[in-house]
């Protein structure tokens, strides 16, 4: 694997070139960071030209980054705002000999449990895994609901913290991934993105048949997924 930057105009691209077939471009949160990930011989002639074609969609993908509200660094003390399911919640951190664990009391607090010396990141730690906990059981029942409904099968699905997309599908595995931040998102959200990654396994592309059918299952899709991307970001620095 190698990597290089690429300048055109006011566009800088880190190239990272690698044994992959296609070429993608990928433009990063928070900041609207350019890569493109190349298979190993491709020239900078050919890259530069790509980046020329995708210029105004590479500006747009900038100008809806700086649009949007992001919470600022959460350091996991009391008062903080943190979001479960779409509600928002004020954290309370109890300090206490005795396993970590976080719990809901009543409709507007989110308790944290932890040790009197449990760091940032530790904190951070026992959060994510929570909200990966909550998030597995519901994500299973949406799956299993629609993957009847669809008559499709997917041959493994997992959770996980992904940079710049809420699901994933591996059309030619079966494959899906749900990332993780679905967990404080409206479950609508969460469904929404549960039938847009199953109906991939029937329709590989975003075209008209693959539209059609979102509009199908889920006539206010398109609603959804503006509610979706317009709702409170988490502080995230992804490097690219």
């Amino acid at each position: 694997m190698s990597t290089n930057t690429l300048r055109l105009g006011s566009i800088e691209a880190l190239v990272i070139r690698k044994q992959v077939k296609n070429l993608h471009l990928s433009v990063l949160p928070p900041q609207g960071k350019v890569r493109v990930t190349a298979p190993e011989g491709m020239k900078d002639d050919a890259i530069r030209t790509l980046l020329a074609t995708k210029l105004p969609w590479i500006k747009k993908q900038q100008e809806k980054f700086k649009g949007q509200a992001r919470q600022t660094k959460r350091n996991f003390v009391s008062g903080e705002s943190h979001y479960f399911f779409g509600q928002r919640y004020r954290l309370e951190v109890a300090y206490k000999e005795a396993a970590p664990a976080v719990s809901l009391k009543g409709k507007s607090k989110m308790v944290l449990q932890v040790r009197p010396d449990s760091s940032v990141e530790k904190r951070a730690e026992v959060m994510t895994e929570w909200y990966r906990q909550q998030l597995q059981p519901v994500a299973e029942k949406l799956i299993l609901k629609w993957q009847k409904k669809l008559k499709v099968q997917q041959t493994a699905w997992k959770i996980q913290r992904m940079k710049t997309r809420w699901g994933t599908c591996n059309h030619e595995a079966g494959r899906i991934l749900l990332n993780l931040e679905l967990a404080k998102k409206p479950q609508a959200c969460l469904e929404y993105v549960v039938v847009h990654e199953l109906l991939h396994l029937i329709e590989k592309k975003h075209n008209e048949n693959f539209v059609n059918m979102m509009a199908k299952y889920i006539p206010k899709w398109q609603s959804i997924k503006e509610e979706l991307n317009s709702a409170l970001l988490s502080h995230e620095e992804w490097n690219a």
